[in-house]
């Protein structure tokens, strides 16, 4: 349990409306990327503000960095680099004092400043100006930066490349890979799945409060379905998909001997994935 960045048991929290989460058994390993999908109103940002403290659950409990989130809040939180999706930067300050300011709170000096402005391309002659002018892509760029600034052993980033242009976007998958290989543990919701692809070790994904399925994105694919087309000596093409085990599918395959020409089998994107497993979760649902 030491070697865990976090670990939650039974975490639960109740809004007036319905519950926010439920029963959410989850760890992340430190040192690797951790993406947390789910459509939207899933209980992502409830699951991470009740491991950042913010909120209190109604049941269970949460362990980031080896501590008891309600006792040690304060200083986990200087171990933290946090991005909120509802990012709300404080109007008056320019983009110098922001990052000034969380530099400050988290009482460790900022050495990944320089290096985060200058790979993500925010301009520096637009660091004194107040944020509360800058365009939602360079309030986002400065929240990223206050987050990563002090190489915390742990990011918390909800939704961390809204509004960016695609080649930030890019910039921000190579600075969260290199924190990666510094040592430092990522987790991240986010809603889109090729950046997940691209960039995560594991994912969870939860639906309707409730995490449904965590594995590695690799795993994921395994146990997924297989689009497979099949293209015939007397020049037939048959496409179908397959959901069966990969010895069983190509023993069904040589089965055609030699009228089979050529064979592509394509594993399923993980958009496809994310799809099956809520709508499993869905159907479910309907038959309770």
């Amino acid at each position: 349990m030491a070697g865990r960045a976090i670990e939650t048991e039974g975490l639960t929290f109740h809004y007036a409306g319905g519950v926010g989460v439920s029963d959410v058994d989850l760890t992340v390993e430190r040192g690797e990327i951790f993406g947390f999908l789910g459509p939207n109103g899933a209980g992502k940002t409830t699951t991470i503000r009740m491991l950042l403290d913010l909120l209190r659950p109604d049941r269970g409990a949460a362990r980031v960095l080896g501590q008891p989130v309600r006792a040690g809040s304060g200083e986990l939180r200087r171990r933290i680099g946090f991005l909120p999706g509802d990012l709300a930067l404080p109007a008056g300050l320019s983009g110098a004092q922001a990052l000034d300011l969380f530099a400050a709170l988290a009482r460790r000096a900022p050495i990944r400043r320089d290096e985060t402005l200058d790979r993500i391309g925010f301009p520096r002659q637009a660091l004194p100006r107040k944020v509360k002018n800058y365009s939602t892509g360079m309030r986002q760029m400065i929240g990223l930066a206050c987050a990563l600034q002090h190489e915390p052993e742990l990011l918390i980033l909800d939704e961390p490349t809204s509004g960016l242009d695609p080649l930030v976007r890019d910039a921000v998958l190579g600075l969260l890979r290199d924190a990666r290989a510094r040592g430092q543990t990522v987790f991240l919701s986010s809603h889109v799945l090729d950046e997940v692809e691209r960039l995560c070790d594991r994912v969870g994904v939860i639906h309707q409060g409730r995490l449904h399925q965590v594995a590695a994105i690799a795993e994921l694919r395994l146990a997924s379905r297989r689009h497979v087309t099949l293209a015939f000596a007397d020049g037939r093409v048959e496409r179908f998909t397959s959901d069966e085990p990969a010895p069983r599918l190509l023993e069904r395959l040589r089965a055609h001997g030699e009228a089979l020409r050529s064979v592509e089998i394509r594993a399923a994107a993980l958009d496809e994935i994310f799809r099956d497993i809520v709508g499993s979760a869905d159907a479910a649902e309907r038959r309770a």
